[in-house]
């Protein structure tokens, strides 16, 4: 009997064992999944680094329209990483999603351009390459015209037989990277390369303002009066071909402010025929009184071919380089006997010297401009006239030098009085010869052509006061009131 007992004890014993042991928990380990990091702060766990990919394009199925892309991508600082962790911490790829689009965009494969700068460097997206370097060609096109960029790349410029201009480069002058990047899809994006040539153009401001033409109105008065450059108006009009364009009454003429992102740079080769104006010589009569002129020879201009090289940047004339020139018809000086019961410290009112030699040409007018150095709009409230680096510059009438102290960004320069209510200044001269104090005579040598100060190539820069001495009481005004 006690042997009975004792199997069905140890019977009961093993059924109690094996039951206890199976209604106990499992124990549970940990498994490999994906932990989802946006700049290095962690959103949460996945089960599939895949999945959130395909998640993210489906949901960007708008932006792909939008784009015209195949596929969108992660915002950039988004990394998945594999890790080792429960599975009861896995969160929705739908979860981590939207927790994504609160914080940051999603992205599309495209380039970025970046553009050095003295400013800063500006940094521009496309989707295509070929967009970027269509545009620039566009802008080139835009300063130098269609006809003569397809004339150039062609290699089918028609060679200066007389007159005339061919280009001899076109490069831009900035250093410009590109690299392949994920493009956040808030950036600005460029699918179109008239668009992006707007740009490269004008900067963010692409508006444009029109002005009615009136009677009377030249393209240089309706550029002036608008306070833009001539250069300005031809490149935001390509039908008005040049300054010399007649206007007709009702024409809408487009204003816009050049603010190139780039700087295209044109050298050409030109040959034109300049007038040479005449002097007046001067002869004094100590019988006569002063203002008692007499003329004994009329002046006659004269025509010279002159060659040059031509440096351009964004259409403006920055450096010009004198090859040669031809007389075609030589200059008949004027004669006129003056006066002298009086010091000829003061000048005549009616005839003005013109202060450089001839074969000059004027690279800057009395207007508004884009400035070559310091990149701001601003008036240019003079005339700058290249006529090749040392060449002489003369006093434009009768006068006392009154100062040769100016703004270093004048350079080497000298102010005359002529003591009829009229004041010049020539700057840039690389060589003053003439000292405060001194009394000059119209077409004396007063020093030679430069580019001190700011400059970027040899010329002077001619200004007229009235009225009183500059920036102390005068009024700055166009050379060409006296000139003509």
């Amino acid at each position: 009997m006690k042997k009975y007992i004792a199997i069905i004890s140890i019977v009961l014993l093993f059924v109690c064992v094996f039951t206890l042991g199976f209604r106990s928990k499992p124990i549970i380990s940990p498994d490999t999944y994906y932990g989802v990091y946006l700049d290095d702060e962690l959103l949460g766990v996945i089960h599939s680094k895949d999945e959130l990919e395909k998640y993210i394009d489906k949901k960007g199925e708008k932006i792909k329209k939008t784009l015209h892309v195949k596929k969108v991508y992660s915002p950039n600082g988004l990394e998945v990483k594999r890790i080792t962790t429960y599975r009861n911490r896995l969160q929705s790829v739908e979860k981590i999603y939207n927790e994504i689009k609160k914080r940051k965009d999603f992205t599309v494969k495209g380039y970025q351009f970046t553009v050095k700068q003295e400013s800063g460097d500006s940094k521009i997206y496309v989707l295509n390459k070929n967009i970027f370097k269509k545009a620039l060609e566009k802008t080139i096109a835009s300063f130098v015209g269609t006809d003569n960029y397809n004339a150039y790349k062609n290699g089918t410029q028609m060679p200066v037989t007389e007159t005339g201009s061919m280009i001899q480069n076109i490069y831009i002058n900035n250093d410009i990277t590109v690299k392949e990047v994920n493009i956040p899809v808030s950036e600005k994006i460029y699918q179109d390369e008239v668009e992006l040539s707007q740009f490269l153009l004008f900067g963010e401001n692409v508006q444009k303002q029109y002005y009615t033409v009136n009677a009377n109105d030249t393209v240089e008065t309706v550029a002036f009066n608008n306070q833009v450059s001539v250069e300005e108006l031809l490149v935001s009009n390509p039908e008005i071909k040049s300054i010399k364009n007649l206007l007709y009454i009702g024409q809408q003429i487009a204003i816009s402010y050049l603010n190139p992102q780039v700087k295209v740079i044109v050298e050409s080769y030109v040959v034109e025929d300049i007038e040479s104006k005449y002097r007046i010589e001067e002869k004094y009569d100590a019988s006569r009184l002063v203002g008692d002129d007499l003329i004994t020879q009329k002046g006659e201009n004269g025509l010279e071919r002159v060659v040059q090289n031509i440096k351009y940047e964004n259409n403006v004339m920055v450096y010009v380089d004198p090859v040669s020139k031809e007389e075609l018809k030589p200059t008949i000086n004027e004669v006129v006997i003056r006066g002298q019961k009086m010091v000829p410290s003061v000048g005549t009112l009616t005839n003005w010297a013109w202060p450089t030699a001839s074969g000059y040409t004027i690279t800057s007018n009395y207007a508004y401009r884009i400035h070559p150095i310091k990149r701001i709009r601003q008036l240019h409230p003079a005339l700058d006239i290249a006529a090749g680096y040392g060449s002489p510059i003369y006093s434009s009438n009768n006068g006392v030098v009154y100062s040769t102290n100016c703004d270093s960004s004048y350079g080497i320069c000298a102010i005359i009085n002529h003591n009829n209510g009229y004041y010049t200044l020539y700057a840039h001269m690389s060589r003053r010869s003439v000292k405060v104090g001194q009394v000059v005579s119209k077409g004396q040598r007063i020093g030679d052509m430069g580019m001190t100060g700011s400059a970027t190539g040899p010329h002077l820069h001619y200004e007229l006061w009235v009225g009183g001495p500059p920036w102390k009481g005068g009024t700055n005004i166009n050379p060409h009131k006296v000139h003509g």
